[in-house]
């Protein structure tokens, strides 16, 4: 058995891919007679109640149930910040004033590790600190990490190295980052299994770096192929011609969705299809590992070659 969690953020409609992920992380967690969790990941400025409740609406047409209380990250500023003064206390942070410009140029140079701090202000002497300081600019909060990579291993994908710098815990405005507060809830929320988009593959080095110098639970990791639209390009909240809503209107069906879903993890299944049906039919070792495409009309869903 292992937990799994879904946790959206209520910035938009939850687009295909949010949602083929969601049934992937339920099916996965209920395969293996285990439960999935619900967090809100609301931090963002643009997180509203009423985004909120319409993905829960969709959620729920699909068949996706709960278990346990929902977290929401905007309930648990304190406990971030508190993790946050321990790893100072440690001598585990310093404070960035690099901005993303400075950061970009740094990392395209020869020997810059592309897609990693260059730790540009890790060593900063007391005087450049102080002026720094006093130029009112608000800095960022980086770890100091001890290393620079990190294999962890994915079910689908199998080892998979990545970077680990020394990434933002807490930005600028105080805000604390993803990377900071997803391995905090899912400590706390007792998470055994992370059932994402393979777009975030690259990231879970830090993820499973920072669980260690926390001293909680690394869970299994499970990576899996995006969908995106007729052009090839990754689908995103702010366009609602890709959500739930768009599907039906363009003639298709919660079963037929379902179905396309199943389809792309290799569960063959009719076209009234029930979350239960693909549950019977559902293998970890089935799941294709190239991504999905929406069709023209918005009502397909297909692998692609």
């Amino acid at each position: 058995m292992a937990i799994g969690r879904y946790a959206p953020s209520p910035t938009g409609t939850l687009h295909l891919g949010n949602l083929r992920t969601a049934v992937v992380a339920w099916l996965f967690a209920r395969s293996e007679g285990s439960e999935l969790r619900l967090r809100w990941e609301d931090l963002d400025t643009t997180a509203r109640p009423e985004h909120e409740t319409g993905q829960r609406r969709d959620l729920t047409r699909l068949g996706i149930g709960f278990a346990g209380d929902e977290m929401r990250q905007s309930d648990r500023l304190r406990i971030y910040q508190d993790v946050i003064d321990d790893l100072s206390r440690a001598g585990l942070t310093y404070p960035c004033w690099c901005s993303r410009r400075e950061i970009r140029e740094a990392t395209a140079a020869p020997h810059g590790l592309r897609g990693a701090y260059p730790g540009t202000c890790r060593s900063l002497a007391t005087t450049a600190v102080r002026a720094l300081r006093e130029s009112g600019r608000p800095p960022a909060l980086r770890l100091r990490a001890d290393q620079r990579e990190l294999t962890i291993v994915d079910r689908l994908h199998g080892p998979s190295t990545g970077v680990v710098d020394d990434f933002v815990l807490a930005r600028g405005d105080g805000t604390p980052a993803y990377n900071l507060v997803v391995v905090v809830d899912d400590a706390a929320q007792g998470i055994e299994e992370v059932v994402r988009g393979d777009d975030l593959l690259g990231s879970t080095a830090r993820h499973a770096y920072l669980q260690r110098v926390l001293g909680v639970p690394e869970p299994r990791w499970t990576h899996v192929p995006l969908v995106v639209d007729s052009t090839g390009a990754r689908l995103a909240k702010r366009d609602g011609s890709n959500g739930l809503d768009h599907w039906l209107a363009a003639g298709g069906s919660v079963a037929s969705l379902l179905a396309a879903f199943g389809r792309t993890l290799g569960i063959a299944v009719g076209p009234t299809a029930t979350i239960d049906d693909l549950l019977a039919g559902f293998d970890p070792d089935r799941i294709p590992r190239q991504p999905a495409a929406l069709g023209p009309t918005g009502a397909e869903l297909a692998l692609l070659p």
